[in-house]
């Protein structure tokens, strides 16, 4: 009778082990199922909401290949924002030169603006000028004046717009409109909803 129980108890002691790897594999899964969720914040939420640095009473120039001033941005305050690569300008003033020698001015309460001075939006009582000039060659151009609460200027393409109301004044010639798009270089107005205008004669010879 002890023969028999010895190689029963043989026998079953063959499998303690397995039952021992089960009873563990099922501890390690409760354990797993039942553990509070990590606290680390995801990555997105560890991105930074705000500006990474801020300039006052600034002056930023940037200039061409020969080493000429190309454009220079001054302002009260300036904010930069890593996730967009932009800058927030208060009391902005901005003049540029294009590649003809066509000086632009620029002014505005606040203004966005993105990494290269390329692309510029102006917020409240915006105004952008392009000075006239006589060129070596063909006829004066009058000087070009913008106004508006909003408008959006590309000064090395030479383009600005806005979808709000705005003035324009050309030489002794003014307009206002809903809404505009003006590019210089392919010489195209569009003045979109209620245009009025004022064109005064010029003078005969």
């Amino acid at each position: 009778m002890r023969g028999l129980l010895h190689r029963g108890w043989d026998g079953v002691a063959i499998y303690i082990p397995v039952l021992l790897m089960a009873l563990l594999a099922l501890g390690t899964w409760w354990l797993v199922r039942n553990a509070p969720g990590s606290q680390t914040a995801p990555v997105a939420d560890l991105v930074r909401e705000g500006p990474d640095y801020l300039m006052t009473k600034f002056s930023i120039q940037n200039f061409d290949l020969s080493g000429q001033l190309h454009s220079e941005t001054q302002g009260e305050v300036a904010r930069h924002y890593p996730q967009t690569d932009t800058l927030e300008i208060d009391q902005m003033q901005m003049r540029s030169l294009t590649n003809k020698g066509l000086l632009t001015r620029a002014t505005a309460e606040r203004a966005l603006s993105n990494a290269d001075g390329s692309e510029i939006q102006l917020f409240g009582n915006a105004i952008v000028t392009r000075e006239a000039a006589q060129p070596s060659a063909g006829t004066g151009l009058p000087r070009l004046e913008f106004r508006g609460e909003f408008l959006h200027i590309w000064p090395h393409t030479e383009r600005v717009y806005s979808h709000q109301p705005v003035s324009l004044v050309r030489g002794k010639d003014r307009f206002t409109a809903d809404s505009l798009e003006y590019d210089n270089l392919d010489q195209v107005l569009q003045l979109r909803g209620r245009v009025r205008g004022v064109l005064v004669p010029g003078r005969s010879n």
